[in-house]
């Protein structure tokens, strides 16, 4: 596997790649493509940085994470499904982390539905740090 540092040249694939992401993990986000590609643009250029997994000449995944004072805040990671459980997950995480974020603490976010996803973070070391709660009163 081969690892790159995205830039705005990849805001298209990284958006296609997050759409995927949005979908697998039941996530509510309602952005239009045009909206999300504008948001990872947003990012690319601000605060966050990206790292593209490519197996052979394919693209089968991202990182896309900020460095924040306490920690590294992985916002988003992702596999195409026709590539999981496979070990390229756990080897990209590794990579990154020996190479990219090392002596950091990592931080996450996973929704409580994706238990692929909690499975595979308590697989690589994470534990559960606090619970968000949230209340939405819009459909009475």
């Amino acid at each position: 596997m081969k690892f790159r540092q995205a830039n705005l040249a990849d805001s298209h694939i990284l958006t296609e790649l997050n759409q995927q992401l949005i979908r697998d993990e039941g996530h509510r986000n309602r952005m239009t493509p045009t909206e999300l590609e504008a948001r990872m643009q947003g990012w690319l250029v601000g605060e966050y940085e990206a790292h593209l997994f490519e197996l052979d000449t394919t693209i089968i995944g991202y990182a896309l994470y900020r460095r924040d004072p306490d920690c590294i805040y992985i916002r988003q990671f992702f596999i195409r499904p026709e590539y999981r459980r496979q070990g390229h997950g756990r080897f990209a995480f590794n990579w990154l982390a020996q190479h990219v974020w090392t002596d950091q603490r990592l931080r996450l976010e996973v929704l409580v539905g994706n238990h692929a996803g909690i499975a595979l973070w308590r697989s690589l070391g994470f534990a559960d740090y606090c619970i968000t709660m949230e209340r939405d009163d819009s459909t009475s």
